[in-house]
């Protein structure tokens, strides 16, 4: 295979002054815009970014999706692949592109700092090839965001001083602007000018930091053709349910009447949990001469705790698994995993704590609450660093209960440490990633660093071993990087193991992450350099 091009970037990560919801704040941008700048490839591209942290704190950024071949030197997960970059000082970011086409998305991987510090990925096919769908007239990015009145950072770190939940955000963004819905914000609602008659691809991309959402344009149809990087057989819908980390690759036919039409979207949250219940609009706008609305159209979308909605549409996602796409669903397992999501608490003494019961709000992986260490785990692992991290992450909980039925007080108090997931290089894994009705049960978007990963099955309540694989689509199932597991139900994804590196896992609602709903996966090398990890960069970000 002929190797792709290479580009290169600049990044300046520095604190500017926006004015949204009547007031003006300082946030911490790339390059000054919100969202962020884009990156544009061919499939099997190479792209070097250069970060300059021009901030007042340490940061990191990462490629989300990405795999990352052998590299995860420059995957960005804070004091996981390295040590925030720190102000005043750069970082050189070798992101390699390798069989991702599509839509993907960078964002920052500290703290809450993604808030505002992300944007597009778009992979174009490779030079020569085309999509697998008629070649749309234009293509547009919407980047599904939100907007704090708070410092993100100060919200974060005063939920974790006092255990309570953080303070949600006052208004969803789509591309930066909150739409006409909310207050002083109908002068900049985003605007998407069509020629009627033309075809348009939307890339989707939910990069907000605690909800999930449904998204539908007025009196548009959509017809879904890829998600995550990769195609999909396409499916026609009136909406989509988009998770924190995903993207969608959306096709829309400018068929109707001229005028105006809102483009729309709104929370998923089947959970007690607090959330922005608010609704960001932009306008899909026709040109040409006619008679603007007095009232313009607004879709239907689901209520806010519509599972069934969600659900109805996740099952319906398929590979396209053509020759020119084909997918590699591991058959024959060597590594099999089983795995609760679950949100807990951590006691504290006389209720002095701000969640549930008077103690600490916290989350976990196989009733394993995740430690961020000091010294990152890459860097432990390359150099045989000890107590930086433990490698014996259970393959599966040490007793089982009804998952998701009445809990009593089952496993609602974690334990809480710094453990990776060891598999061999090649192994095939399956994970059966199991939700749990511990603490507020919700959808958990859980995704995996360094791969994509075909999500085979998907089902409500407890998983049955007997009898849940006979339900396994095996044919073409999605191959995504992040995958909404149903709220007190289950979801099982198979990968190879055959990218050597230590490999973030995490669900993608940042409070759960920021509690410790996350582990770490190490693929340990092959037998030969070219399946081994790369040596690592001449400089990496010190670890103070």
């Amino acid at each position: 295979m002929a190797a792709g091009q290479v580009h290169y970037y600049d990044f300046v990560l520095k604190e500017t002054n926006f004015t949204k919801l009547c007031s003006t704040k300082s946030i911490l941008t790339v390059n000054g815009t919100f969202p962020g700048p884009t990156l544009r490839v061919h499939k099997g591209d190479t792209v070097f970014v250069n970060v300059h942290n021009q901030g007042n704190y340490g940061v990191t950024i990462h490629w989300h999706g990405v795999r990352q071949p052998r590299n995860p030197w420059s995957d960005g997960p804070e004091n996981i692949t390295q040590c925030p970059i720190l102000p005043n000082t750069s970082f050189t970011q070798e992101v390699i592109f390798s069989t991702e086409e599509g839509t993907l998305w960078w964002h920052a991987h500290s703290d809450w700092t993604r808030a505002t510090v992300h944007g597009a990925i778009i992979i174009l096919p490779k030079r020569g090839t085309t999509y697998p769908f008629p070649k749309p007239y234009a293509e547009e990015t919407l980047i599904l965001g939100e907007w704090y009145k708070g410092d993100v950072m100060a919200i974060i770190d005063d939920a974790l001083a006092t255990g309570g939940d953080p303070n949600i955000s006052n208004a969803f963004t789509i591309n930066g602007q909150p739409g006409d819905l909310y207050n002083c914000s109908s002068g900049t609602t985003y605007r998407l000018p069509v020629y009627s008659g033309k075809t348009y691809l939307l890339r989707i991309i939910n990069s907000i930091m605690n909800e999930e959402q449904f998204f539908g344009i007025a009196n548009h149809n959509l017809t879904v053709v890829g998600s995550d990087g990769a195609y999909l057989k396409p499916i026609n819908t009136n909406y989509i349910m988009i998770t924190p980390g995903q993207t969608m690759d959306v096709l829309v036919t400018a068929n109707q009447s001229p005028s105006l039409y809102y483009i729309v979207s709104t929370p998923f949250a089947d959970t007690a949990a607090p959330f922005d219940n608010t609704t960001t609009t932009a306008i899909l706008q026709y040109k040409g001469n006619y008679t603007v609305p007095s009232t313009i159209p607004f879709p239907t979308l689901p209520a806010y705790n519509d599972k069934a909605a969600a659900g109805n549409y996740t099952i319906r996602l398929r590979s396209l698994a053509s020759k020119e796409h084909p997918v590699n669903v591991p058959k024959k397992i060597t590594k099999s995993i089983f795995m609760t999501v679950s949100v807990n608490q951590i006691y504290c003494p006389n209720e002095s704590c701000a969640g549930a019961d008077g103690n600490r709000l916290s989350a976990s992986l196989t009733n394993i609450s995740f430690v961020t260490p000091k010294i990152d785990i890459l860097q432990a692992y390359y150099r045989k660093l000890p107590r930086v991290f433990a490698s014996n992450f259970p393959y599966q909980p040490l007793y089982y209960f009804n998952f998701t039925g009445d809990v009593g007080n089952n496993t609602i108090y974690p334990s809480l440490a710094t453990k990776a997931l060891i598999v061999n290089y090649n192994d095939a894994v399956e994970i059966v990633l199991q939700g749990t009705n511990v603490g507020a049960a919700e959808n958990h978007p859980m995704h995996l660093h360094g791969f994509s990963f075909y999500v085979v099955g998907m089902g409500n309540g407890n998983f049955n071993n007997k009898t849940d694989p006979k339900s396994y689509n095996l044919i073409d199932p999605p191959e995504v990087n992040t995958v909404g597991v149903p709220k007190n139900g289950w979801a099982t994804i198979r990968f190879v193991a055959d990218n050597p590196g230590v490999w973030f896992m995490h669900c993608h609602l940042e409070r759960h992450a920021s509690w410790g709903m996350d582990t770490v996966l190490i693929v340990k090398n092959g037998r030969t350099s070219a399946t081994s990890i790369r040596p690592p960069p001449k400089y990496m970000p010190p670890c103070s």
